[in-house]
């Protein structure tokens, strides 16, 4: 089961890593990751304050106080390879928004409960003048705030101290398929928050529900529009279908969205686009697919199938910040968390990421969704 932990900005809570995140002031992983050393004490890494974080050089050893480690550092490393292959797997809307940039960072994950983020409700007005000295309108931009919750994304798993006992007799690398079916569970559900229509909210909703954490396809100011025929249907067309698409890149243009775009479909329409395309004359553009047809269209740089996206919808989202971006606090990561007795120790996978969708202060969004 993937959990979504959540911190509220007044102070409540949802979930237990929120909670053991509160009491302790932070979430630091690496006081969440000790390790049995040579002299079989237990350590934690610490980083040092200087280079690289991501350097294992940029930490040094120190002692684990009043923690008994489970894993030697050699096994943490297997299990965390696992994770991280799992991480290096394509995903979809969250894989574009890393590949197009459209990242933003935040620079203390567990001290930010919400981010705030502003609208510009209106701005500065050019004056056309001939002399130049005339004194233009002074008008001040308004700032509307707006907030998004920040959660904590993780599954649990746990490690059989007899199995460990077993592997190390063996000499067997430790069985990492509790891990990596953890930190799928965690990346599909970051995957879902694009994609399915489940919102999170925490906290009081503004007028324009904008405190809540929104996906592609319920967006309040997304540009909705009816599909008129589903395209795995018997009488459509390849014409009708690229004619679908251009309406909607008509539509993001009217509310001043022009894209570059990505263009989503669903499971159930995937081999429909490696059909032929038939325009208004069966001679026009022979042994051209309907794909091949659709990134013809200006500005639509690639069409990708997510399994997620339910059966005949489709989306075309612009690939801008001003649109949608994936806020980052914490990649996936490994945690020891408890222990039941003597046998059985808990682990978490857990990140702190979230998709952030975006409109402007009028409403105006580069999401058209069909359904």
């Amino acid at each position: 089961m993937t959990n979504v932990d959540l911190i509220g900005a007044d102070g409540r809570l949802v979930g237990d890593v929120a909670a053991y995140a509160a009491g302790q002031g932070r979430l630091d992983p690496g006081r969440l990751r000790p390790f049995i050393g040579k002299d079989g004490q237990s350590y934690i890494s610490v980083y040092k304050g200087v280079g690289d974080i991501m350097s294992p050089d940029s930490y040094h050893s120190v002692p684990a106080l009043n923690t008994n480690a489970t894993l030697r550092r050699d096994e943490w490393k297997q299990l965390d390879d696992a994770v991280q292959g799992v991480a290096e797997q394509r995903l979809g809307g969250v894989d574009d928004l890393i590949a197009n940039n459209l990242t933003y960072n935040l620079g203390n994950a567990m001290g930010t409960t919400v981010l705030e983020w502003h609208d510009v409700i209106s701005g500065l007005e050019a004056d056309l003048t001939m002399d130049g000295v005339t004194r233009a309108n002074n008008n001040r931009p308004e700032y509307q705030h707006n907030y998004l919750p920040i959660p904590i994304i993780h599954v649990d798993y746990e490690i059989n101290a007899r199995v460990l006992a077993a592997s190390r007799n063996m000499s067997n690398p430790i069985d990492t398929t509790m891990a990596e079916r953890a930190g799928r569970s965690v990346l599909d559900k970051l995957e879902n928050m694009l994609f399915t229509n489940t919102s999170y909210s925490f906290g009081e909703k503004d007028s324009r529900n904008k405190n809540t954490i929104y996906s592609y396809v319920n967006h309040p100011d997304r540009n909705t529009m009816g599909i008129t025929l589903h395209w795995d249907h018997s009488g459509k067309t390849g014409k009708q279908i690229v004619d679908q698409v251009i309406a909607m890149k008509q539509m993001a243009i009217n509310d001043y969205h022009y894209g570059p775009y990505m263009l989503y479909i669903p499971t159930n329409y995937e081999t429909v686009l490696d059909e032929d395309y038939v325009g208004s004359n069966p001679d026009t553009a022979p042994n051209t697919t309907i794909r091949a047809r659709i990134l013809a269209i200006a500005n639509i740089k690639g069409i990708k199938v997510i399994d997620t996206l339910a059966a005949d919808n489709v989306l075309l989202v612009q690939m801008t910040s001003n649109v949608v971006r994936l806020v980052k606090g914490m990649g996936l990561q490994n945690v020891e968390w408890n222990t039941e007795g003597k046998f059985i120790t808990k682990f978490k996978v857990m990140t702190i990421q979230v998709p952030q969708i975006r409109s402007d202060a009028n409403g105006r969004s580069g999401i058209v969704h069909m359904a």
